[in-house]
């Protein structure tokens, strides 16, 4: 069918059109674990809920399954692509496409902070719990390489874009990423069945 090469092409003389980013197996497969581990971090988030005093807890896992969902799904729209165009264009029209690397350069700063400022806030969040500590790091190596991706230089691409046996760099960055918050995320409903409040009501004893 006539529309089937313009949603794949997504991309065309510089020009970001919406459709499939990345509709590769490893693309797919990449969108379905950022969609599988937030739903791990909504079943731990519904655990959290159920004593009040937790809903710091609950704020963590909302807020990784919500981060999760949106980089699944920015996956294969491939924003980024769309915003380095659209910079590369108005550099170009404004004359100071030879001095892009300045712009850039504090545009990773300012990705660098908000990432930064988003760990500091979870990290508040969890930091007396030592069991959440693991999601947390699946945290920091998800948001470094979102930063990797957004510094968009020509070295760090070449490196990313490695092979080794087949297998691209970046398969394991996002990949091994996505997964460290999954066991995490497991980990936790685990150790969260075996709380008092979600084993259910304790026997009552015949008073004499």
């Amino acid at each position: 069918m006539r529309f089937a090469p313009a949603l794949l092409a997504f991309t065309d003389g510089d020009v970001w059109r919406p459709g499939i980013g990345d509709p590769t197996v490893m693309g797919w497969v990449t969108v379905f674990a950022y969609f599988a581990v937030a739903v791990l971090c909504l079943r731990c988030a519904r655990q959290a809920s159920v004593p009040v005093r937790r809903q710091t807890e609950l704020m963590f896992w909302c807020g990784l399954a919500m981060l999760l969902i949106v980089l699944g799904v920015n996956k294969q729209l491939d924003l980024q692509t769309w915003l380095t165009l659209t910079g590369r264009r108005i550099a170009v029209a404004q004359g100071w496409y030879e001095h892009r690397r300045i712009v850039q350069l504090f545009f990773v700063l300012c990705v660098g902070l908000a990432a930064f400022g988003g760990f500091v806030f979870m990290w508040r969040l969890v930091r007396r719990r030592r069991e959440l500590w693991l999601p947390l790091a699946g945290l920091v190596l998800v948001l470094a390489f979102v930063i990797v991706r957004a510094a968009s230089f020509h070295h760090i691409d070449t490196l990313i874009n490695l092979r080794f046996g087949g297998v691209r760099m970046n398969w394991v960055l996002e990949l091994g990423a996505i997964a460290v918050i999954g066991l995490g995320a497991r980990r936790n409903m685990r150790d969260n069945s075996s709380r008092p409040e979600h084993m259910g009501s304790s026997p009552k004893v015949a008073l004499p």
